[in-house]
């Protein structure tokens, strides 16, 4: 079990048991009264949502809304104004920063996090994504969807049951996004889920919508922030 919580003393905040919550409802992934702020603006706040195991749920907004933020928070990579995160499981991250080493080959470069993470299956990763034939291949040479491929064979040597997709069907082809869709459906098969923030259409299977804009919070400019009243839960299927 991986517990995170952050608490802000500038938003009026009363923590809830994001461990019990999980404990109850079984979920690998819960948020609570989520709030996210960029320079003086507050962007969204009280945020709730969970993910149970199979579970998938795509975060939707306009530019600069703070979608990859909300991943950030929920990946431990970026603090979060006020609120709590709770995973139950390891968590990976897909963004337009895989941290492949453009000197290795394909399979080294995934080898070398495969050790970091003390995960094996590097082969397996490479025929999912359909680069095997490529494994011999410096990431330098690659174009963008193939580097687009090569972060999802890493998303796959992680082996974390709680994917967090920014973007994910960028640069890939309309046969690179139909791998993608079923790559996500065999995870969630599997037991895992998978939080997508995403301009582009995905076909996946019950799965549910948040849109940021229900939260979004009003900043004076000023360096002092209004804060709206916090919304109820807008998860919609």
């Amino acid at each position: 079990m991986i517990i995170k919580t952050v608490y802000a003393a500038s938003i009026p905040f009363t923590p809830r048991p994001a461990l019990g919550a999980l404990r109850v409802s079984g979920a690998l992934l819960v948020a609570q009264g989520l709030a996210c702020k960029r320079g003086e603006r507050l962007l969204w706040r009280g945020v709730d949502f969970s993910l149970e195991a199979g579970g998938v749920l795509h975060i939707i907004g306009a530019n600069g809304i703070g979608k990859s933020s909300l991943l950030r928070i929920i990946a431990g990579l970026l603090p979060a104004m006020a609120g709590s995160v709770a995973c139950d499981g390891g968590v990976a991250l897909l963004d337009e920063n895989p941290a492949l080493d453009r000197d290795r080959t394909l399979k080294g470069a995934l080898g070398f996090w495969g050790q970091v993470d003390g995960q094996s299956g590097v082969d397996a990763a490479l025929d999912a994504v359909g680069m095997a034939a490529l494994a011999d291949v410096p990431m330098r040479y690659f174009s963008t969807g193939q580097r687009k491929r090569a972060a999802l064979a890493r998303l796959l040597v992680q082996n974390a049951p709680i994917w967090l997709l920014d973007e994910p069907s960028n640069g890939l082809d309309h046969s690179g996004v139909t791998m993608l869709e079923a790559l996500i459906e065999t995870h969630r098969a599997g037991g895992g889920c998978a939080l997508i923030a995403s301009h582009q259409p995905l076909t996946l299977a019950d799965m549910q919508t948040l849109a940021l804009s229900d939260y979004i919070g009003i900043s004076s400019g000023l360096g002092s922030i209004h804060d709206p009243e916090i919304p109820e839960n807008k998860v919609s299927a």
